[in-house]
């Protein structure tokens, strides 16, 4: 019996991972739905806070709904057409940024063969491409908007899960067969993504206000279309405000000269220290965090398997998936795999005073 369970393990493995191919290759396939169903169900985060709260302040919940619903509509669609209108402007003269971007490229070469290292420019030129440089911030924020047009499916969808989530955890209570302990578990898991998406969103837009402000006071174009891509990719820790620094700093070079370029790249640099080493722990505390090697991982999968959104999407995807994991005992051992060399010294020190 005991050699017949063994030989029956790399079976049961094997239909595991079989099983796991099967469900991304699925994911991937429907994307067209997945993809604006993610992103109505992390509005709808947003969109729950302000709502209970106005159900705790009396608002019967059709009001509240509606009243953040309504708000939601504004700010969207205002800050839509603001830019769509800037991604449009970029278009027509990124051609222009592009050829001043080849020809400050050239400059590279005689410049190190001067310095006396061997150079040319068309191995910086074969090696850079500032084309894809320019277009990976258009193309994110395009992205994200042409997932947004369908705007009035995302919105019906909200407000049903909206709707749909007080009355949720009684529905939860009929069913489960230990409510008191797995109740427990779900509303630790509910108020920690909770937590975790409102911080994290309120650090993003001010993050993107502030780049917004600054770049606009600088004299870069487009300071509106940078500040969104800054608000969009600081959910992606580091890599993230790497990726959102390379257009407008290539930018800056192109428009106001090489001083101005690093005067961008260390403002940059200043925001995101601030941001995300001071004020982001203050309230989150470093226990919702991920490893870099996680963030990179998932960052490369879920861009993979959903484009640009997935990759917008992929750490606070990974993230709920680590609050799901700690809110269980049995599988906390996975999430402190997945989070940063804190929150393993943590659960060492944890498990040793467990012991004691």
């Amino acid at each position: 019996m005991a050699l017949s369970d063994k030989s029956h393990r790399p079976s049961n493995a094997l239909l595991t991972v079989a099983a796991i191919v099967i469900i991304i290759a699925g994911i991937k396939a429907a994307e067209d739905i997945v993809v604006p169903f993610l992103l109505a169900v992390f509005i709808a985060t947003l969109a729950a806070t302000p709502i209970f709260w106005l159900k705790r302040s009396r608002v019967p919940i059709a009001v509240a709904i509606a009243l953040v619903s309504a708000a939601l509509i504004v700010v969207l669609l205002g800050l839509g057409l603001l830019v769509a209108d800037s991604i449009q402007q970029f278009s027509i003269q990124q051609s222009f940024y592009e050829a001043r971007l080849r020809d400050l490229i050239g400059l590279l070469g005689p410049m190190l063969n001067r310095l006396g290292i061997p150079s040319s420019a068309e191995l910086f030129s074969s090696q850079f491409d500032p084309g894809s440089a320019l277009s990976l911030a258009a193309n994110t924020v395009r992205g994200f908007g042409s997932a947004l047009s369908n705007g009035f499916l995302i919105l019906l969808t909200v407000i049903f899960i909206v709707a749909e989530a007080s009355s949720f955890p009684s529905k939860l209570r009929s069913v489960l067969a230990n409510p008191e302990r797995d109740l427990a578990h779900f509303d630790r898991f509910i108020a920690n993504v909770n937590r975790y998406i409102a911080i994290k969103t309120t650090v993003s837009i001010a993050t993107g206000v502030t780049v917004t402000c600054l770049l606009a006071l600088i004299g870069i174009d487009f300071p509106l279309l940078w500040g969104v891509l800054a608000f969009m990719l600081n959910y992606v820790p580091t890599i993230g405000s790497i990726i959102a620094a390379i257009p407008a700093v290539l930018l800056a070079l192109v428009q106001l000269g090489p001083i101005t370029a690093i005067g961008t790249l260390a403002l940059y640099a200043l925001v995101n220290v601030i941001m995300g080493n001071v004020v982001e722990p203050k309230f989150m505390g470093r226990g919702l965090g991920l490893s870099t090697l996680v963030v990179f991982v998932s960052l490369v999968f879920w861009g993979w398997v959903l484009g640009p959104v997935g990759m917008l999407l992929s750490v606070p995807l990974t993230i709920t998936a680590k609050i799901a994991l700690e809110a269980n005992p049995a599988t906390q051992w996975i999430a402190y795999l997945l989070g940063p060399a804190e929150s393993g010294q943590v659960a060492e020190r944890t498990n040793e005073t467990d012991e004691e």
